[in-house]
C-alpha cells in the first residue's frame, strides 16, 4: 500500500486536497505513520503540538475534562479527519485530548509543512478554513443539543449519528462499538444513566445487545424520539 500523500485517497477529505504537487512532495517526505492501538492517545489536553495528525484508518474520541473529572465527548475522527490543526495554527495549546477508540493508523505531519503552505498557497489557506468552520458548525450544534434535549433523546441521536457514520456489520451491530463509558461521555450523563437508558431502549424494541455490540433494530422510533414525539 503507497504511503505517499500524493497517491492517498484519505486526502480527499481534508484540506490537503489544495496542496500542490510540490507541497504534497515535502509533506509526503516530512511526515511519519504510527499505528495507535485501541485506548491509546495521540495527544492530551493542554498539550503543545508540533504537527497534526490525519486518520488514515480506525476511529479517535476528542474529549475535554471537565471540572469535577469527567470527560464529555464533542467529536468522534475518523478516516480523512485532520486533528490538531486548530492548536498548531493558533500556536495554542490543545484543548481536546484524542485517544483511540478502535486501532488506528495515523500519519504525522509536522508544523512546519502546514503552516509553510498556509503562507503561499491561499487555496490551502481557504480548505483548512472550511474545515475549521465545520467544526465550530459541530461544536455549536453540540452545545444546542446540550441545552435542548433530554438525555433519552441525546442517546437516541447518537445511536443514529453510529449508524450513519459508521456503518453496521453483517449482523446488523453498530460498526463502532463504543463502552458505555464512552456512549456516556458522548451524550454527556453518568455511566450508569446510560447503562439505564440502553436496557430500557432494549425492552421497548429500539436496540437490541449482545455483549459490547449494539443494533440497530427500529430506527423510525429512534428518531421520533428525537424529534420530541
Amino acid at each position: 500500500m503507497d504511503s505517499r500523500c500524493e497517491n492517498c485517497i484519505v486526502r480527499q477529505f481534508n484540506s490537503l486536497r489544495a496542496m500542490n504537487k510540490e507541497e504534497l512532495k515535502k509533506v509526503s517526505d516530512s511526515k511519519t505513520t504510527k499505528k495507535i492501538k485501541k485506548g491509546q492517545p495521540l495527544f492530551e489536553e493542554g498539550e503543545k503540538l508540533n504537527g497534526v495528525f490525519c486518520v488514515r484508518n480506525g476511529v479517535s474520541k476528542l474529549s475535554k475534562l471537565s471540572a469535577n473529572g469527567k470527560d464529555q465527548i464533542v467529536k468522534l475522527a475518523s478516516k480523512g479527519e485532520v486533528m490538531g490543526q486548530r492548536s498548531v495554527i493558533a500556536e495554542e495549546s490543545t484543548n481536546l485530548s484524542a485517544v483511540a477508540v478502535s486501532d488506528m493508523e495515523v500519519c504525522f505531519i509536522p508544523k512546519d509543512s502546514i503552516v509553510n503552505t498556509l503562507h503561499k498557497n491561499p487555496n490551502f489557506t481557504l480548505e483548512v478554513l472550511r474545515h475549521m468552520a465545520h467544526d465550530l458548525k459541530e461544536a455549536d450544534d453540540v452545545i444546542v443539543n446540550m441545552s435542548q434535549k433530554t438525555v433519552k433523546q441525546r442517546m437516541a441521536e447518537a445511536f443514529l449519528y453510529l449508524k450513519n457514520n459508521f456503518g453496521e456489520n453483517a449482523d446488523g451491530f453498530l460498526n463502532l462499538t463504543l463502552s458505555r463509558e464512552d456512549m456516556a461521555n458522548v451524550v454527556g450523563t453518568a455511566t450508569e444513566s446510560a447503562i439505564r437508558i440502553i436496557s430500557e431502549f432494549k425492552k421497548k424494541g429500539y436496540i437490541n445487545t449482545s455483549g459490547k455490540k449494539i443494533g440497530i433494530a427500529d430506527e423510525r422510533k429512534l428518531k421520533d424520539l428525537v424529534e420530541g414525539y
